[in-house]
């Protein structure tokens, strides 16, 4: 990985102080907030259809529509390209605009690390909820018959040399992180091949034009239960209940977890008031038996957080994204501690 220069921003003090008074209205039990959407909410998914994003927020609206949440439809739109750069700055240069939100991928931290140019200040975007945090687990096709477990992949990979196709999710990417972080630890030369969004990853691997992704659950979930594809580690501290019978990474001997931030933001410079209202809006979805359902199905975990403490919690992730993307070519699995 080539050299790169990072640029890490402070929140300023003034947006934080209005994080702390939004979370507080959030858990007043008579907040109502005034400000409604007047017109169709536009929802951009950073990524392509059919990928672990794209489904999470297409449930949510239907979720909004169908419990009539909301007076107005909620639009989704796949803005894809640049591993989320076109769908930040989409929100960037609506500054302000209270009827465009963004569900998140954690290229929300790498895209503006990597690409500094771009002046991309995650800080500023309005902090409006996590909805999840989304697992990650190796995959390969299930015609591969002499690959049945964790080290069985890694031998395979290891003769293949960079003939070894991991498909993911756009370049600088999480799935292309994972990547370098199995090639620096196990001293593979896999090939990262990116993709416009997971759901179109998970095809490759069906199609055999790949021989590996980290797909998240949700998007090989139907060709898993189709026999298509097999899964052989989770990057999870303990097992996923709807894959007991496959071992974390842990269990292989490497101390090793990864997650996917899914949360809701607003543009930069969305009012007080929208902001509320999104909040107390995804806080419902949150609470709703449906997306708890969804969350079950698809082994997604974490507590709904919004305000400060998800703006804390993106600062955090920044800086552990930033000194993984410049330690992991040269210290592998040790970058992670």
């Amino acid at each position: 990985m080539p050299s790169m220069q990072f640029r890490i921003f402070r929140p300023m003090l003034p947006a934080l102080i209005l994080a702390t008074l939004l979370t507080c209205a959030v858990g007043a039990p008579d907040a109502v907030a005034q400000w409604q959407p007047t017109k169709d909410v536009q929802f951009v998914i950073m990524a392509g259809k059919g990928g672990g994003a794209d489904k999470a927020v297409r449930r949510m609206v239907k979720i909004i529509a169908e419990s009539k949440l909301a007076a107005v439809p909620f639009k989704p739109i796949n803005i894809t390209g640049g591993s989320g750069a076109n769908a930040m700055l989409h929100l960037k240069k609506r500054a302000g605009d209270n009827h465009l939100i963004l569900f998140t991928l954690n290229s929300f931290y790498t895209t503006p690390l990597r690409r500094p140019e771009l002046k991309l200040d995650i800080s500023r975007f309005a902090p409006i909820g996590r909805m999840a945090e989304d697992t990650f687990i190796l995959w390969v096709h299930s015609s591969r018959t002499d690959i049945k477990s964790f080290d069985d992949f890694i031998r395979a990979a290891r003769a293949a040399g960079s003939k070894w196709i991991m498909a993911g999710t756009g370049s600088g990417s999480e799935d292309n992180l994972l990547t370098d972080f199995l090639n620096a630890t196990y001293g593979l030369k896999m090939t990262y091949k990116p993709f416009k969004g997971g759901g179109r990853v998970a095809k490759e691997l069906v199609a055999q034009g790949c021989h590996s992704t980290v797909n998240n659950p949700s998007e090989q979930l139907k060709y898993f239960q189709a026999g298509t594809t097999k899964p052989l580690a989770a990057f999870t501290p303990s097992r996923l209940k709807q894959f007991l019978r496959i071992p974390t990474l842990r269990e292989t001997g490497m101390e090793f977890h990864y997650y996917m931030q899914r949360s809701v933001v607003g543009a930069p410079g969305m009012s007080a008031a929208a902001q509320l209202y999104y909040q107390q809006l995804f806080k419902r979805v949150f609470d709703s038996k449906e997306w708890q359902a969804y969350r079950s199905k698809n082994s997604l975990r974490g507590e709904f957080i919004s305000g400060p403490k998800l703006q804390s919690y993106w600062l955090r992730q920044r800086q552990k994204h930033a000194r993984w993307l410049m330690a992991i070519p040269l210290m592998g699995a040790a970058a992670f501690n």
